[in-house]
């Protein structure tokens, strides 16, 4: 476990599914967390075993995906997680999603990703880390920025939301930038 002041990160458990299916059919963190692609939600809660079953058994020199817990009261309220981890390069690519409504702007998913990172240069010496959102995210926009990521470049109306059309945003944070910042 990585333990925070708000949350703490710890291993997926199999009581955490049902937090899963309803965070990927909650049409609201579906569009917060990837400007409403059909893919990740509304989906089945056997299409959502079936990927978590997979993320059980993760090899975490690859990939891992942590429950975001809330050490008030000791509820999942979301998920961070790396991949595509590249040990010759030392780069890998996070994620994260609040999934429970109650948590955004609380400085929860901040606090998430910090540990996240913390424990992706510290422990595991990675030399990069990516992410991405779309530019209508203004929330995870501010979030990314404030955690010392910098704006590397746009893919121009590559996401669509709704009828409209948003750029993707792509951040990436050196570990010299992260230790510098801390």
């Amino acid at each position: 476990m990585i333990e925070g002041k708000l949350v703490r990160l710890r291993a997926l458990r199999a009581d955490d599914l049902d937090a899963h299916v309803r965070w990927r059919n909650d049409p609201e963190v579906v569009h917060w967390a990837t400007g409403g692609d059909p893919l990740f939600g509304p989906v089945s809660r056997e299409a959502v075993a079936h990927f978590y079953e997979a993320r059980l058994r993760d090899d975490p020199r690859v990939q891992a995906t942590f429950t975001v817990e809330d050490l008030a009261d000791g509820r999942a309220v979301g998920m961070v997680d790396y991949r595509d981890l590249d040990p010759f390069t030392g780069c890998a690519t996070v994620g994260i999603t609040i999934g429970e409504r109650d948590h955004w702007g609380g400085g929860y998913g901040s606090e998430a990703l910090h540990l996240l990172l913390a424990h992706l240069f510290g422990p595991l010496r990675l030399h990069r880390v990516d992410l991405d959102t779309w530019s209508g995210n203004e929330r995870a926009l501010r979030a990314f920025r404030a955690a010392g990521f910098v704006e590397e470049g746009r893919r121009r109306a590559s996401v669509r939301v709704g009828d409209e059309w948003h750029d993707r945003v792509l951040f990436g944070l050196l570990r010299e930038e992260w230790t510098a910042g801390r």
